[in-house]
């Protein structure tokens, strides 16, 4: 039996997941060296990396599982599981501030695992799936502000408010996609800029009230100001201290790195296997490993775009591009923050940086892309017997 007889979908796709999933590997173990010194490992990595195996196999399961349901289905699932992550996104809201002496405000701790999970990933995914839905119920309709306003804005509102405060830049890429996904699905664009608009400002008076009553929300505001202060080159914070061992990481790299496993600035650097592990992919495989990583999520832009296109429904391009987009969206940002061309965000690289929740979601999100794709091969199939097709053809419809 081949592969390809167990999977279905984009096997480019399949193949760039594994690629980033394999590479993923030789960073973490490297990276980790800091956090087992830090836990009383005496620099023993071996546990991280079985940790963050065990991850991704889970992650590839949901990828494959969700792939080989009709996405169709996701219409209904998304009604359903739309209010389910917004009861979680209050109860982490409300859940208390430390998890194992950590700030624990974006996290939950699932019962008798004892596995943290980051509820605001599986709602971003969840939403967009929603919002596809409903921009495909209306796609033969004229879209009215008023009556979308309860329909379609309210979720995405109170979902965005709950996400906010905790984690301003995973809201802003939510709230980016979901207007790319309106304005592609049809939605007027005079509304959106309105929305926009309505968005700033609604940011605007969430920070005066957080200054005015810090206790509220402590020290989120203070931190983002931080942030944007240490990348404009004033102030003195941790995230001014992370940009900075960052830089000498990739310093030290240059061309062809200074080798697998032999990163100094791991030692170093805060959250290495996480938020910067782009930084040591550069410090150990140099920039060419870093071009390397970069092309790969490039390609899997390039294959989303693809299956977007190709797809046989309005729903199936929605649900690709909102949640296929965020993916190397993420990517990008996590990159630009290693290179100092964003301020910190605290967003990982997908399928490579440690951390079970953006693994889990990234390989949902995957699988969602993969079953609109499976589709269409599906209806391929139907059209063009399996014997009549050449490596011409095969060839002409991968690309």
């Amino acid at each position: 039996m081949r592969i390809k007889d167990y999977i279905s979908g984009d096997l480019f796709l399949w193949a760039l997941v594994l690629m980033l999933a394999i590479f993923s590997f030789l960073p973490v173990y490297s990276a980790s060296s800091n956090l087992a010194y830090l836990n009383g490992g005496e620099g023993n990595t071996l546990k991280y990396v079985a940790k963050h195996f065990a991850h991704l196999v889970l992650g590839l399961g949901i990828a494959y599982a969700i792939h080989k349901i009709p996405y169709n289905y996701f219409k209904g699932l998304s009604l359903i599981m739309l209010p389910f992550v917004i009861v979680l996104l209050i109860f982490t809201a409300f859940q208390g501030t430390k998890m194992d002496g950590a700030n624990a405000s974006r996290w939950i701790e699932i019962p008798v695992v004892g596995v943290g999970f980051q509820t605001s990933t599986l709602a971003a995914v969840v939403l967009m799936v929603f919002v596809a839905r409903y921009l495909n119920s209306m796609r033969e309709k004229v879209i009215e502000f008023k009556k979308s306003i309860v329909p379609l804005w309210l979720p995405v509102g109170i979902v965005l408010a709950l996400i906010l405060p905790s984690n301003f830049s995973t809201a802003a890429i939510i709230f980016m996609m979901v207007i790319l996904v309106c304005y592609i699905g049809g939605y007027p664009w005079k509304y959106l800029l309105g929305i926009i608009g309505t968005g700033l400002l609604v940011l605007s008076l969430f920070v005066l009230f957080a200054k005015a009553f810090p206790g509220v929300f402590p020290n989120r505001v203070d931190t983002w100001a931080s942030r944007i202060e240490s990348f404009a080159g004033a102030g003195d914070s941790d995230s001014e201290y992370q940009v900075d061992k960052a830089k000498t990481a990739i310093a030290t790299g240059y061309i062809s790195g200074v080798g697998p496993g032999k990163s100094q600035q791991k030692h170093f650097l805060p959250q290495s296997s996480s938020d910067f592990i782009y930084a040591i992919i550069i410090e150990e495989f140099g920039l060419i490993g870093g071009g390397v990583v970069l092309l790969l999520y490039m390609l899997v832009l390039f294959r989303v775009v693809v299956i977007a296109n190709k797809a046989d429904s309005v729903f199936g391009t929605l649900l690709v591009i909102g949640v296929g987009f965020p993916i190397v969206l993420q990517a990008l940002i996590n990159m630009a923050v290693a290179v100092n061309l964003f301020p910190v965000t605290g967003q990982t690289l997908p399928l490579i940086s440690s951390g079970g929740t953006s693994i889990w979601m990234t390989c949902m999100a995957i699988g969602i892309v993969l079953s609109v794709s499976a589709r269409r091969q599906a209806i391929k199939a139907q059209e063009t017997p399996e014997e009549e097709l050449n490596p011409l053809d095969i060839l002409s419809e991968a690309l």
